[in-house]
């Protein structure tokens, strides 16, 4: 078996993939100033070498309510489950206090964001409209481009 040689496009996507697990294609490109699809397809290459096995959450333990404990060790083997009906501890995404109760959420695109009244809900809209826009408008295109038939 002959050795794969990383270079520092690989290397960079594999910092960007441990910095965040959950970043798109899109945003490893920008961040590493390369194409898009140059980042699929060496991250295909790097699934397909075996050097990536997947890509798993980093659960933060801190964020459980302690009144239900998950069954296990979350982080350990695939045989160890989460409790349905765990609770987590959120913040409110605009004044960063806690919620109690249910969440008063702003959903927008793809997105959702949880606040803990009405008014930081309102307030967040307010502050954010041309940003929130912004993203509807570029979901709308990417559901869009997705949906239209390619000319292969």
């Amino acid at each position: 078996m002959l050795p794969v040689q990383l270079d520092d496009t690989d290397a960079a996507i594999i910092n960007s993939l441990m910095q965040d697990g959950r970043k798109s294609f899109r945003a490893i490109s920008r961040e590493i100033k390369v194409s898009t699809p140059t980042v699929k397809a060496r991250y295909d290459r790097l699934v397909n070498i075996g050097l990536i096995k997947s890509v798993k959450p980093e659960i933060d333990l801190a964020k459980i309510d302690k009144g239900k404990q998950p069954i296990g060790n979350i982080s350990g083997s695939r045989k160890k489950r989460v409790v349905k009906d765990l609770k987590i501890k959120i913040a409110c995404d605009y004044c960063a206090g806690p919620i109690n109760g249910q969440p008063k959420v702003l959903k927008f695109a793809d997105i959702q964001r949880f606040f803990c009244c009405t008014a930081c809900r309102s307030i967040y809209k307010e502050k954010h409209e041309g940003r929130i826009q912004s993203v509807i408008e570029q979901y709308k295109e990417r559901k869009k481009a997705s949906s239209e038939p390619s000319s292969a």
